[in-house]
């Protein structure tokens, strides 16, 4: 049975929280994780965010990896997530070429591949993408929940003065009521 619903920061708790991307500082989500309503329907089991081929690809947790070589002829890293349980949550990276060995133990943020071309998974705004999975036994989850949340929000929004508008009419006096018009 393959279940795919777990609110955004249920794992955070279970799993710590990350300071590292596995690629990029902070690279685009091209394609968010989109959880199947049922075990077999369609939706994406993970994220894919922009990369360019070639690209170091990290470890976003410390754990064990459990599986380093190809599937479907696309290479894939897998890391069994330290501490997490039982069964254990796991983190896939694909397509990668697999810079560690199965069994080796990666702390957060070293590099376990580098980004192969692309498999015609990515959307076409990135050519090039890595997709980033989480999954505890046969149920997928939000990858992004490993992260610290601080590292999922924008910069907030900074306005600057806008010069050479063209006001009609007297302009307030600071710390005055406005004019009515």
């Amino acid at each position: 049975m393959l279940v795919c619903t777990l609110p955004h920061r249920a794992l955070a708790a279970d799993s710590g929280s990350s300071r590292f991307w596995p690629v990029g500082d902070r690279p685009a989500v091209v394609r968010p994780w989109a959880p199947p309503s049922t075990p077999y329907g369609p939706g994406h089991r993970g994220v894919d965010l922009s990369a360019p081929i070639g690209a170091p690809v990290r470890a976003v947790t410390a754990g064990r990896v459990s599986f380093a070589g190809e599937v479907a002829g696309r290479g894939v890293v897998s890391v069994e997530v330290a501490d997490t349980g039982d069964p254990p949550l796991r983190t896939t990276y694909e397509p990668v070429t697999a810079t560690v060995e199965e069994g080796a133990e990666v702390a957060p943020g070293d590099v376990v591949g580098v980004l192969q071309l692309p498999t015609g998974h990515c959307p076409r705004a990135s050519p090039s993408c890595l997709h980033w999975g989480l999954l505890r036994g046969t149920t997928y989850l939000d990858p992004l929940s490993l992260l610290d949340a601080s590292m999922l929000r924008r910069a907030p929004a900074r306005l600057l003065p806008v010069w050479g508008l063209l006001v009609r009419g007297p302009l307030p006096v600071t710390g005055g009521p406005l004019p009515s018009t």
